[in-house]
C-alpha cells in the first residue's frame, strides 16, 4: 500500500468515528513502545550473558535475602527460580527478545503478549513487585485481548491467508 492509499484509507476512518481511530492509533503507539522496551531489555540481557551466565541466581538469592520468609515469593525463589535459575534467564533473556519482535512487527501479536504476561508475572513473583508494574500489566492485557496486530502490523496480511491459526487472531 502507498502512503497515498494509506492516507486515503484512513481518513474516511477519521471522520466517521474519530474516537475509535485515536484510540487505535494510540494502542498501536502503546505496542510500539512496549515492544521497544522488551525488545531493548532482551538485548541488553543478551549482551550481557544472561542465558548462560549465573547472574541470575546471585540475584535471586540477594532478594531472597530481602523478602520476609513466610512470603509466596520467597517460596517460589527458593523452590523455583534459585534451582533452576539458568533455564529462566534464558527464558527471560529470548523471551524478551522475540516479544519485543513480535510486538514491534505486529507479527503474531497476542502470542507475543502472551509471552510478555509470563515474563511480567514471573518477574512480579520473583519479589520484584511495585507499582511501576501495574502499567505494564495494564498494556499487557490489552494486547493480548485487542487484535492490534491487525490493524497495523503483519498479523493483517497473515490472517485473512490463516484465519484459523491462534498466532495471528
Amino acid at each position: 500500500m502507498t502512503t497515498a492509499t494509506l492516507a486515503d484509507a484512513a481518513w474516511p476512518r477519521l471522520r466517521q468515528a474519530p474516537g475509535r481511530f485515536f484510540g487505535t492509533a494510540l494502542l498501536v503507539f502503546f505496542r510500539l513502545f512496549y515492544g521497544l522496551f522488551f525488545f531493548q531489555a532482551g538485548l541488553n540481557k543478551m549482551m550481557k550473558g544472561w542465558g548462560y551466565a549465573s547472574y541470575l541466581q546471585e540475584v535471586f538469592a540477594q532478594r531472597l535475602t530481602e523478602l520476609n520468609p513466610d512470603t509466596f515469593a520467597s517460596f517460589y525463589l527458593e523452590n523455583f527460580g534459585i534451582p533452576f535459575a539458568t533455564p529462566i534467564s534464558f527464558v527471560v533473556a529470548y523471551g524478551e527478545l522475540i516479544a519485543g519482535i513480535g510486538l514491534l512487527l505486529g507479527l503474531a501479536t497476542r502470542p507475543a503478549a502472551i509471552l510478555a504476561f509470563f515474563i511480567l508475572v514471573n518477574i512480579a513473583i520473583g519479589g520484584y513487585y511495585d507499582a511501576s508494574l501495574l502499567p505494564f500489566f495494564a498494556m499487557n492485557i490489552t494486547f493480548m485481548f485487542y487484535p492490534l496486530g491487525r490493524k497495523f502490523g503483519l498479523d493483517r496480511y497473515l490472517y485473512p491467508r490463516f484465519p484459523r491459526s491462534f498466532l495471528f487472531r
